[in-house]
């Protein structure tokens, strides 16, 4: 085989329509935009735009509002914290941070702190300092010997 009896499947591509280039091409004149108005124009982008009826995304009824001094926090379930310190990628022996939970890999990023959620079971005996936690969380890790606590500067921030 040489280059030259290479070929591309047939209907594989298509001629592009070449607007505005005679009569003979079919979209001639006019180029397919039909007679004067805004539209016929260039430069004419109305999104949007229902001609004069009211527009869908204004027909359409807005509800609640968004709080832009909320906090967004990092959410860890206490059940995956165990299962990291069984996987021996966190030291249980070691005080848990937020620093060593971003280290291991569980959480990616901290945003405004890393909030503690009882879901799972905890075996270990555990030293967690976050900034948020469940009474729940803080309850299950009191009950297998360990301790949670809460950071102030969280709380003077809420």
């Amino acid at each position: 085989m040489k280059l030259n009896q290479l070929s591309d499947n047939p209907g594989a591509t298509k001629r592009r329509k070449r607007i505005g280039r005679g009569p003979g091409s079919g979209t001639g004149k006019m180029g397919g935009r039909g007679i004067k108005g805004q539209k016929s124009r260039s430069g004419v982008a109305i999104n949007g735009y229902e001609g004069g009826q009211m527009p869908l995304y204004m027909r359409l009824p807005k509800r609640g509002f968004n709080n832009i001094n909320a906090k967004t926090y990092s959410v860890v379930n206490l059940g995956l914290i165990q299962k990291f310190i069984d996987a021996k990628k966190i030291d249980a022996k070691k005080p848990i941070t937020e620093a060593s939970l971003v280290e291991s890999g569980l959480v990616r990023r901290v945003k405004d702190g890393i909030r503690i959620l009882n879901k799972g079971e905890v075996t270990s005996k555990l030293d967690i300092t976050v900034t948020g936690a469940s009474a729940s969380a803080v309850e299950a890790v009191a009950k297998a010997g360990g301790s949670l606590t809460v950071t102030k500067a969280a709380k003077a921030a809420e």
